[in-house]
C-alpha cells in the first residue's frame, strides 16, 4: 500500500511538471527517495530536507522545471553554507552550481569560500578544491585569512595531496603574493619548502621583486616597478600588523571610539614603523540633508524624522610625510555566528568613512538583542588597513 501511494505521488509529480521521456519505473527510482517530501510540497507548498539531499532535490526541480522548488532549494543552500557537515559541502555545491549554471548559488559559494578562507583551509574540503576553483580563489584580493604565509602553507598541502601537473602548480605558485610576506619568512620558504624548491625557477622573478620591495622604500620602488600589480596588493589579513578586532557591546546605545596601531606598510622598509588609527562608531549619524535647518528668525524648519544611519570613521592620529605615494584602504569585516561558529556576514571597503559605501549595515536591526548581526548582544567587527601604492614610473617621450 505504501509503495502504491508513493507511486501515485510520483505519477502526479511527473504528469504535472513534465511529459514522460523515460519509463515511469526509472522516474520512480529518481524521485522515490524524496516522494514524501515532494508530495508535501505538491499539496502544502512546504518541504523539509537536509544538507545531503540538497543537490539531488535541486536536480529534480531543475529537470522538471519546478521553478518555485528550484528557487527554494537554492535559497536553502545559500542560507546553509556555514552549516557543519562531516566532509564539508560548500566546495561540492560550488562545483554543482558551476555545472548547472546556477549563477546565484555559484556566487554565494565563492563569496563564502573567499570570506571564510582561514576556516576552509583548515577543513577537509580544501584538498578537494578543483584546479579551476583554486586559481579563481588565488587571484582574488578580497580573500580573508590570517596572512599570505597561511595561504602558501595551504597551497603547499594542496599540491602535495593532489599532485597536479607542472603547469597547474606553477600557475598556482605564481598567484601567491610573496611581497606580502616578511623577508625572513621568504628566506625560510626558499630554504625549507620542498614545493618551492621544486618549482623555484618558475617563481624566481617574483621572489627577486619581493626582496627588492623589502629592501627599498615603496616610493623609490614605485619609480621602477608597477606597484599596482597583484604582487604588491594586500589581501584582507587578520594578523595584528594589519588591523584589529573591535567588539561593540549594545551598539545602538551611543557613539564609541577606539584606537589601534598597524605597520606603515608591509615592506621591510616600513614594517617597523607604526601608524596609530582612531576609529569612531556612530549609531545615529545624520547627513547634512537630514539635519535640522534653521531660518533667519532662528526657528527650525521641518525635517525628516529619522534615527540616523550607522557609520564608522577611521583616520590617522597624525599626518606624516611618509604617507606620500600611499593611500590606505580601510576594510570593515562584519562577523556573525551561524551554526555555532563565527562567519563573515559583510565586508565594506572605504577610504575614510563607511558613508562612502552607501549601504553600511542598512539591513541590520541592531535595536533587537536577537538580531542575527549580534553575538550575545555585541557587534563583532574586524578592521583591516591596507596600504595601496601609487606607481611613479616615468613615461618615455
Amino acid at each position: 500500500m505504501k509503495h502504491e501511494t508513493n507511486t501515485l505521488h510520483v505519477y502526479i509529480f511527473c504528469s504535472v511538471y513534465s511529459i514522460f521521456v523515460v519509463p515511469l519505473d526509472v522516474e520512480y527510482l529518481l524521485i522515490s527517495p524524496f516522494s514524501l517530501s515532494l508530495s508535501r510540497y505538491l499539496y502544502c507548498g512546504e518541504i523539509s530536507l537536509c544538507l545531503e539531499q540538497a543537490t539531488s532535490l535541486h536536480k529534480l526541480a531543475t529537470k522538471y522545471r519546478v521553478q518555485g522548488l528550484q528557487q527554494g532549494v537554492t535559497q536553502y543552500m545559500t542560507q546553509n553554507l556555514a552549516s557543519n557537515s562531516p566532509s564539508g559541502h560548500v566546495v561540492e555545491w560550488y562545483q554543482y552550481a558551476l555545472q548547472t549554471g546556477d549563477v546565484a548559488l555559484r556566487d554565494s559559494c565563492l563569496q563564502y569560500l573567499s570570506w571564510n578562507l582561514s576556516s576552509v583551509l583548515q577543513s577537509g574540503e580544501w584538498t578537494h578544491v578543483s584546479n579551476d576553483l583554486l586559481m579563481t580563489l588565488l587571484q582574488r584580493s578580497d580573500l580573508i585569512l590570517q596572512s599570505e604565509m597561511e595561504l602558501f602553507a595551504a597551497l603547499e598541502a594542496w599540491i602535495n595531496q593532489n599532485e597536479p601537473d607542472a603547469l597547474t602548480a606553477e600557475n598556482a605558485l605564481r598567484a601567491v603574493r610573496y611581497a606580502m610576506m616578511p623577508p625572513l619568512e621568504l628566506f625560510r620558504l626558499q630554504t625549507q619548502s620542498p614545493v618551492l624548491a621544486r618549482y623555484q625557477e618558475s617563481v624566481r622573478d617574483l621572489l627577486y621583486q619581493s626582496y627588492q620591495f623589502h629592501s627599498s622604500s615603496p616610493l623609490h620602488m614605485a619609480k621602477y616597478f608597477d606597484v599596482n600589480c597583484s604582487l604588491f596588493m594586500p589581501r584582507n589579513y587578520l594578523s595584528p600588523a594589519w588591523g584589529s578586532p573591535w567588539v561593540i557591546n549594545n551598539p545602538m546605545r551611543d557613539d564609541r571610539s577606539t584606537s589601534f596601531q598597524t605597520q606603515l606598510g608591509p615592506s621591510g622598509h616600513d614594517a617597523n614603523k607604526r601608524v596609530t588609527w582612531n576609529s569612531l562608531f556612530s549609531p545615529r549619524w545624520l547627513p547634512l540633508s537630514m539635519r535640522p535647518m534653521y531660518s533667519e528668525q532662528g526657528s527650525t524648519q521641518p525635517t525628516r524624522v529619522d534615527g540616523g544611519r550607522l557609520r564608522i570613521i577611521i583616520t590617522p592620529a597624525t599626518s606624516s610625510a611618509e604617507f606620500a605615494g600611499v593611500s590606505f584602504q580601510k576594510t570593515v569585516v562584519v562577523m556573525t555566528r551561524k551554526q555555532g561558529k563565527m562567519v563573515v556576514r559583510h565586508v565594506y571597503n572605504f577610504h575614510q568613512s563607511t558613508e562612502e559605501t552607501g549601504d553600511f549595515l542598512v539591513e541590520a536591526d541592531l535595536h533587537r538583542k536577537t538580531s542575527e548581526y549580534l553575538v550575545d548582544g555585541s557587534l563583532h567587527l574586524h578592521i583591516v588597513v591596507k596600504p595601496l601604492y601609487q606607481t611613479l614610473i616615468a613615461t618615455k617621450k
